[in-house]
């Protein structure tokens, strides 16, 4: 379980962006953090990460503070996927994928068998296997974020033992994602979408997304917290929060909540809602 508890965040003094959030990621779940941009959803992605320090508040995993983990053991428990990625450098597919390794090797230590054997595998898992050997930057927008996802998945495989034994369910770890879809066109976010939703019915990984992208939320995310100005507006499954008057609240639109052929919710906007108009 990831819990945060009333987390204090901000950037500029006497300015919080994040301000008193709590909210608890159970294991294999799929959490969205929703709200409009400017929210604090990233940032707050962030503090779950541990990669920013709260000001008051705290963030623990299984009951441990962050600050209990050494930067590698965390990095071997929980991985982002950020909403872009720019390399400085021409490395190949297989290059990229294996630096999601680099948590597991101790100072000097090159990759073995075993560690090549996790990227194979996290990269088939994606279905990027096929570009291993191409070089990251000839890829399309899609194909890259795949790859990060696998780069992901092989920093959270554990590090001993067989390498099916290795992808357990039961060690699967988190992923965290700031915007998986925002630049990516309508195919390539069903793909990414489909992806998501396949690794954690298969291998148990618990997701948290950071979105301002409605119909992602309503496809994907099993509980939503939705945010506005720092603060917590709404929290609970997705039936509960992704309601017309939870969404005029932080969104300022209205919509029409829908269920398609599958039953799965579909929010149609219908207008800027009255009280939000100048």
């Amino acid at each position: 379980m990831l819990t945060a508890t009333d987390l204090w965040f901000e950037y500029d003094p006497g300015k919080p962006v994040v301000r008193g959030v709590s909210l608890d990621i159970p294991r294999a779940g799929i959490v969205g953090i929703l709200g409009p941009n400017g929210s604090g959803k990233t940032t707050l992605l962030r503090l779950l990460a541990g990669t920013r320090q709260p000001r008051r508040g705290g963030v623990t995993l299984d009951g441990v503070p962050l600050s209990g983990f050494s930067r590698a053991s965390l990095a071997r428990r929980m991985a982002v996927v950020p909403q872009e990625t720019h390399l400085a450098f021409d490395y190949t597919v297989a290059e990229v994928a294996m630096m999601g390794r680099y948590a597991h090797l101790g100072s000097f230590e090159i990759e073995g068998p075993s560690d090549v054997a996790i990227v194979d595998r996290a990269l088939d898992s994606t279905g990027t296997f096929e570009f291993r050997d191409r070089l990251f930057a000839t890829l399309s927008g899609g194909e890259k974020q795949r790859v990060i996802i696998g780069a992901a998945l092989a920093q959270i495989a554990p590090g001993t033992g067989d390498v099916k034994e290795r992808l357990r369910p039961e060690d699967s770890g988190y992923l965290l994602l700031d915007e998986p879809t925002a630049s990516l066109d309508l195919a390539y976010q069903l793909e990414v979408v489909d992806l998501l939703r396949r690794l954690h019915d298969e291998r148990g990984v618990s997701i948290v997304i950071s979105t301002h992208d409605l119909s992602l939320a309503a496809t994907l995310c099993e509980r939503v917290v939705m945010v506005r100005n720092g603060q917590v507006v709404a929290a609970g499954s997705a039936d509960e929060t992704l309601t017309p008057d939870h969404v005029r609240d932080v969104y300022g639109v209205d919509v029409d909540v829908l269920r398609d052929a599958s039953g799965r919710r579909v929010l149609v906007p219908t207008g800027r809602s009255a009280k939000n108009r100048t």
